[in-house]
C-alpha cells in the first residue's frame, strides 16, 4: 500500500533522538599468558641481576678408610642481568569531552581512555618478553634502555632449525634464526627429555605457541585423545595437555609470542622485575584539556635458564 497523502513520516522528521546502545563493543584479545605466569619480585635498579648455581656433576664416590680430605675448589655463581625497560602510554582528553559532553558505552571519557591504555600496555610488555628476539640496551640519555626477551637467555634445553644458534645466554645477544621446520613430536621429545636431565624442576611445564604450531601439536598422534561426549555429543579433536616421555606439557596458545617458536616454561623460574609498578598520573594542565600518562618499568628475570627450553624456527603456515 502506498503511504497516506501528507503523512509525517521519519524521512521527514529532523527532531528523533538517535538509537546508539549504551555499550562498547571491543574483541581486542588482552590475555598475556606469560606475563601472567610470571611472579613478580622487586628490581631496585636500571641494571637488575641474579644469580644462578649448579651441582657438580655426579660421580664415583669412593675414599679409602682415614684418608685425608682432599680440598676441592668450589665454583662460582653466575651472575646475570636484564635492563629494565620504561613503558608509556598517554591519554589526553579535552575539557569539552571530558566535562560538557554525555558519551554512550563510558561515564567519563578519561577512564575509559586511561583503562584501555592499560590494557594495551600489558599486552606490550607480553610481546616484549616472548614476542621479539631482543638483546638488552644500557641505554643512555638519547637511547631508550632495552630488556632482552626470554629466548635470548636459553642455551642448555634448545632445538633450532639449520643455520640457527643459540645467544650466549647473558641477554647481551639475541638468537640467530635458521631454516624454519614443521614440529614434530620427534623434534620436541629430545628438548623435553634435555630439560629434565638438566632441571629437577619440570612438572609443570606450559608450551607458549602461536595459533598455526598450536593447531599442528593437536594432530599429534601419541598424547592426543580423540573422543566423543556422551554428554554434549561433540568431537575432542584437539590437545591441551601433552603427555610425553618426561613431562606433562600444558600447550597455551599465545597471540604474543613469537610464531616460530615454541616456548617451554616453568613457572616457577621465570619472573617480572619490578621498578616502578604500572600506575598513572596526571600530567601538568597546559590547555583546555586532561592529560594523563601510564608508565610500568620492569624487566625480565630468567631465573635459571635450565628450566626452560626452546624449539626454534618452526613453520607458521
Amino acid at each position: 500500500m502506498a503511504q497516506p497523502t501528507g503523512a509525517f513520516s521519519s524521512y521527514d522528521a529532523i527532531g528523533n533522538r538517535e538509537d546508539l546502545r549504551d555499550v562498547i563493543f571491543d574483541v581486542s584479545p588482552t590475555a598475556t599468558p606469560f606475563l601472567s605466569s610470571c611472579k613478580k619480585v622487586k628490581a631496585t635498579s636500571t641494571l637488575h641481576e641474579w644469580q644462578t648455581d649448579s651441582l657438580a656433576a655426579a660421580a664415583d664416590n669412593k675414599h679409602i678408610e682415614g684418608d685425608d680430605a682432599s680440598p676441592a675448589t668450589a665454583a662460582a655463581s653466575a651472575r646475570l642481568t636484564n635492563q629494565t625497560q620504561i613503558l608509556k602510554k598517554h591519554a589526553v582528553v579535552t575539557g569539552t569531552q571530558q566535562d560538557g559532553m554525555n558519551p554512550a558505552g563510558r561515564e567519563k571519557e578519561m577512564a575509559y581512555q586511561e583503562a584501555k591504555r592499560m590494557r594495551e600496555i600489558k599486552r606490550d610488555l607480553e610481546l616484549t618478553m616472548v614476542g621479539l628476539n631482543n638483546a638488552k640496551v644500557a641505554g643512555n640519555d638519547t637511547t631508550a634502555r632495552e630488556m632482552a626477551s626470554f629466548q635470548t637467555y636459553l642455551t642448555s634445553n634448545t632445538s633450532g632449525g639449520t643455520g640457527a644458534a643459540d645467544a650466549a645466554g647473558t641477554g647481551a645477544d639475541a638468537r640467530t634464526d635458521g631454516t624454519q621446520r614443521a614440529l614434530t613430536e620427534a623434534i620436541l621429545e629430545p628438548v623435553l627429555q634435555s630439560m629434565w636431565n638438566n632441571s629437577d624442576e619440570s612438572d609443570s611445564i606450559e608450551a607458549h605457541v602461536g595459533s598455526h604450531v598450536k593447531g599442528v601439536a593437536s594432530d599429534f598422534t601419541t598424547a592426543a585423545t580423540r573422543y566423543v561426549s556422551s554428554d554434549d555429543k561433540k568431537l575432542v579433536a584437539s590437545i591441551d595437555v601433552y603427555d610425553g616421555d618426561f613431562q606433562t606439557v600444558k600447550f597455551v596458545p599465545n597471540r604474543f609470542s613469537r610464531s616460530r617458536d615454541l616456548l617451554l616454561v616453568n613457572p616457577g623460574y621465570v619472573a617480572l622485575a619490578e621498578q616502578r609498578p604500572l600506575n598513572s598520573y596526571d600530567l601538568a594542565k597546559t590547555g583546555d584539556s586532561y592529560r594523563r600518562e601510564m608508565v610500568w618499568e620492569a624487566t625480565l628475570e630468567v631465573c635459571n635458564e635450565a628450566a626452560h627450553g626452546i624449539v626454534a624456527d618452526l613453520s607458521t603456515s
